[in-house]
């Protein structure tokens, strides 16, 4: 399996969280579209099928993540 550069996984993962962090989930069309887009593009980079496990295993490819590190899980 190809895996993305682990730049370009953080920079998704700041993007998706900085999204979930301000509710975009509620704000307008646009904002929405790019949200769905991240999740699409993490799971598409990471193999996974949702939003939840790609952020899980994009965490476990930056660096600095350590195997057994659980603060890598999402709550």
């Amino acid at each position: 399996m190809l895996m993305a550069h682990p730049a370009v996984l953080e920079n998704l993962v700041e993007q998706y969280d900085t999204l979930r962090i301000l509710h975009a989930e509620n704000g307008g069309e646009a904002v929405q579209q790019r949200m769905q887009d991240l999740a699409y593009t993490l799971c598409v980079s990471t193999g996974t099928r949702d939003v939840d496990s790609a952020l899980v295993a994009a965490r476990h490819q930056l660096p600095g993540a350590r195997p057994m590190d659980d603060s890598v899980l999402t709550v």
